[in-house]
């Protein structure tokens, strides 16, 4: 085994290689960005290595820096967690010609994998079950429409190095393709250089099934057990869950011994995993299941896996890479209750799924549950990265129990002026056809609106703010975020105000029935109550031009200017795009608030602008 390890990635999956690497006795080596100079990851190892501005194109994406910063400290292995360089078949070579081992698959697997076309052709000769479709050679859009019209609307066109729901567009009609695969291909040329395509019939209940396997350079391979991973929004996976709702022991025997087939076919070495598309309109059949892809690297979700098989995955990972044998057989591998998992993000549900950038003044997550997280109070949520900030963990002896702790941590999250998803996973874990099972990938863009809620305070929560900011006048000594007193003074009234909205309450001594905490400061008083988190002032004062309502449309992040659609005396309508703004690696379209002409336009292409900085003035129509 070798003692020194360099984790090449960053965030909450850095600090989980981390901590097993540290059980394990080794010595831990850290790179970052100028963004993440003192993050979370950096502080946890016991050593850290600059490499670069804060843009993932110059830093944890330059193979060449991580690999001199590998030798510079000594370390002999590289891990490099998920994302990133984890499935670059080239750095995989490049660490490995460097005399460094290569904590992943090897790259003949990843090259194996990497191209879906390529990957349903060598899956279909080993006997794994593949989605009906098309995979040829001929990219012809004449050659496309023809097998997309033989294998029936809708179809799924899918970019052959695609990821992460990119280069993918559903066609319910011939009349749409054409459009669909011309948008299709420029998309995956600006996202991956290489605009080749497949075609694949669109499953009606489709849900998102995976299995992890584990090989090692002996030979052994084994499987973990599926994943159920139909929870998604815009493809990205939201809940996650082991071991599958409504899997019976006979289909789960099929689809795990299909992945097994699958891994043996690539020689795979390391952790992995098999995803698979269910047709679910009869519940999950093995004759209705069918490969997908292969993700040849350690998965986000993977923490469900190990809670239902008591296995550590970098422990196995990092053992099979220095050429130890898989610890255990698949005899000696069993399911034992359930885990669920929820993707907690640095984002604005009431706004469209904005991601949310800057200081984490107040992060408290609890300390139930299994938290994985790569960020502390006093950290910030930079622009740069991805904005998903923990991973919230749960295993219980059954599904419902599990469920019904997962939403109470989420109902739980405290986190401030960083706005998160809490209360939309809550929302989605609580609905009734999720606690009876029934999902499929479509379930919360079906159920959005009811999951988003109402981003507003409820009597119940400005009741809350009342009480808090009550006790603070009664007693300056009192956090108030541990409760108050139920006999304080109820002749003492407090006024709020809450963009634009006033009110004067006084105290009841019912803040339990908001199920709120909260703290007060010099000016105002914060309360968080169902995974949400609410500001209210104590002196009057201005919502700023983001809610003034006066047809100002603010920059909701850092970012950059990539279109601007309309010019100074332009008519615009209700919902009309005016700009797009780049920012965490997506596009964010804004639009016009309301009918009306835009009076100024301070946005111009290309710029690079700071948040709540005006773009434009729409003054409402006459």
């Amino acid at each position: 085994m070798f003692d020194k390890l360099l984790i090449a990635n960053r965030g909450e999956i850095a600090c989980r290689i981390i901590r097993t690497a540290r059980k394990m006795g080794l010595a831990t080596v850290a790179v970052h960005s100028d963004a993440d100079a003192n993050a979370l990851h950096v502080r946890s190892a016991d050593e850290a290595v600059h490499i670069g501005p804060p843009p993932a194109a110059e830093s944890y994406l330059v193979g060449e820096r991580i690999i001199a910063a590998a030798k510079q400290t000594g370390a002999q292995a590289i891990h490099p967690g998920y994302g990133f360089l984890s499935e670059n078949a080239g750095f995989a070579e490049a660490v490995q010609e460097a005399g460094l081992i290569w904590v992943g698959a090897p790259p003949s697997s990843i090259r194996a994998m990497g191209l879906k076309d390529a990957a349903k052709k060598l899956m279909r000769g080993a006997g794994v079950p593949v989605t009906p479709g098309y995979d040829g050679e001929d990219q012809s859009a004449e050659r496309l429409k023809q097998e997309a019209d033989a294998i029936g609307y809708p179809v799924l066109i899918k970019a052959v190095a695609g990821g992460g729901g990119k280069g993918m567009r559903k066609v319910d009609a011939a009349a749409d393709f054409d459009a669909a695969l011309q948008s299709c291909r420029r998309e995956a040329k600006a996202s991956f250089g290489n605009d080749d395509v497949i075609l694949e019939k669109w499953i009606t209940s489709p849900r998102h099934i995976e299995v992890q396997v584990f090989g090692d350079s002996h030979g052994n391979v084994v499987h973990l057990f599926e994943r159920d991973c139909s929870l998604q929004r815009r493809h990205q996976k939201v809940i996650e869950e082991a071991p599958a709702p409504g899997m019976d022991e006979a289909t789960r025997e099929e689809i795990c011994a299909a992945a097994v087939r699958a891994a043996k076919a690539v020689d795979y070495e390391g952790a992995g995993t098999i995803e698979f598309i269910a047709d679910a309109s009869e519940g999950l059949r093995a004759d209705r299941i069918f490969f997908m892809e292969m993700n040849t690297r350690l998965q986000v979700e993977h923490p469900v896996t190990e809670e239902i098989t008591g296995v550590d995955l970098v422990e196995w990972q990092l053992r099979v890479a220095a050429g130890e044998a898989i610890p255990l057989s698949q005899d000696d591998l069993a399911i034992e209750g359930h885990a669920i998992e929820a993707r907690l993000y640095a984002e604005d549900p009431s706004s469209g799924f904005l991601p949310s950038t800057g200081p984490l003044d107040h992060f408290d997550l609890g300390t139930r549950g299994r938290i994985e997280t790569g960020v502390s109070e006093g950290d910030t949520i930079s622009p740069d990265y991805d904005p998903m900030i923990a991973k919230l963990v749960v295993w219980r002896e059954t599904r419902e129990d599990a469920v019904e702790a997962l939403a109470d941590i989420c109902e739980g999250v405290e986190v401030w002026p960083v706005k998160t998803n809490a209360a939309f996973l809550a929302n989605a874990l609580l609905e009734d056809d999720f606690l009876e099972g029934h999902l499929d990938t479509g379930f919360i863009e079906r159920k959005l609106e009811r999951l988003v809620g109402d981003a507003e305070p409820n009597d119940a929560i400005w009741q809350a703010a009342a009480d808090f900011t009550v006790l603070d006048a009664i007693d300056d000594t009192a956090p108030a975020a541990s409760g108050f007193r139920l006999n304080a003074d109820p002749r003492i009234a407090a006024t709020l105000f809450h963009k634009g909205e006033s009110r004067t309450l006084a105290v009841t001594g019912e803040r339990d029935a908001a199920h709120a905490t909260g703290f007060v400061e010099d000016t105002r008083t914060l309360v968080f109550a169902d995974g949400q988190s609410f500001e209210f002032a104590r002196e009057a004062r201005g919502g700023g031009a983001a809610a003034a309502g006066d047809g100002a449309i603010l920059a909701p992040m850092p970012g950059k200017v990539l279109s601007v659609d309309v010019a100074e005396g332009d008519t615009v309508e209700a919902g009309q795009r005016l700009l797009v703004l780049e920012a965490m690696k997506m596009e964010h379209a804004l639009t016009a608030p309301f009918d009306g002409v835009v009076a100024d336009l301070s946005a111009s292409e290309g710029a690079q602008v700071q948040v709540e900085t005006l773009l434009v003035r729409v003054e409402a129509a006459k």
